[in-house]
């Protein structure tokens, strides 16, 4: 069985455009999925902004038990350092405070100070130059 010039011509075309179709339906979802991602990516960049926002005013809103001028923002796995009562004359405590929200828990480093903490392995040391 022997293909014409023509049939050969035919099927070439008939894949050529299959491929042409494939391409372009990829190139659709793949900019879909991208555009999922990136939409997904600001949401989150928002949330995130929207949180450091809410854990600097924190100090501020009403009912909170600490006074904002004995907080110290330290943000990086400690939230606040609160010197309770400093800021009267009169320093209670000092209190490490970590700002979660409802569903967030403690990730690995912030659970390894908490132990820490509690386990009294906290130090004062002055380092002089």
């Amino acid at each position: 069985m022997t293909l014409e010039i023509n049939e050969i011509l035919f099927l070439i075309i008939w894949w050529c455009i299959w491929i042409i179709v494939w391409i372009i339906i990829w190139k659709i979802i793949k900019y879909k999925t991208l555009k999922n991602e990136r939409e997904l990516s600001i949401k989150k960049s928002k949330s995130v902004i929207l949180w450091e926002v809410y854990e600097k005013v924190l100090p501020f809103l009403p009912n909170f038990p600490y006074a904002p001028r004995d907080m110290t923002f330290v943000w990086k796995w400690i939230d606040y350092i609160i010197f309770d009562g400093l800021s009267e004359g009169n320093l209670k405590k000092i209190i490490f405070l970590e700002v979660k929200s409802w569903s967030s828990k403690l990730n690995q480093n912030e659970k390894m100070i908490r132990e820490a903490i509690l386990q009294n392995k906290v130090e004062y040391k002055e380092y002089r130059i």
